[in-house]
């Protein structure tokens, strides 16, 4: 018993040294087909009401659209839409536009 127990410490240390899964940015790009109705193909928005999401910090996304899903943070479209994405997709969403890069130049 005792042998199983260290085999299984072991395991669990070696498992938390790899850290999280990777996020797949191309599977990002593909989810956000979806997503380009409001916030644009590229992440750039033209609606109002929609914020543009290319180049935002990855972990700021990630936090976000997990409070939709949660509901800790509530719209009236995105609540619905955060509802039924996996932690996958969250990851591979939130890689995608972080992805992006936007470029400032002074006039």
């Amino acid at each position: 018993m005792r042998r199983e127990l260290q085999q299984s410490v072991v395991c669990l240390l070696v498992l938390a040294a790899a850290g999280p899964v990777a996020a797949d940015v191309a599977a990002g790009k593909t989810k956000a087909r979806a997503c380009a109705v409001c916030h644009g193909p590229m992440g750039i928005s033209n609606a109002p009401d929609a914020p543009s999401l290319a180049g935002q910090p990855e972990r700021y996304l990630v936090e976000q659209l997990k409070a939709y899903r949660s509901g800790k943070r509530h719209h009236e479209v995105m609540s619905v839409i955060a509802k039924p994405l996996s932690d996958d997709d969250v990851r591979d969403l939130s890689a995608w536009y972080a992805s992006l890069v936007i470029e400032v130049k002074s006039p």
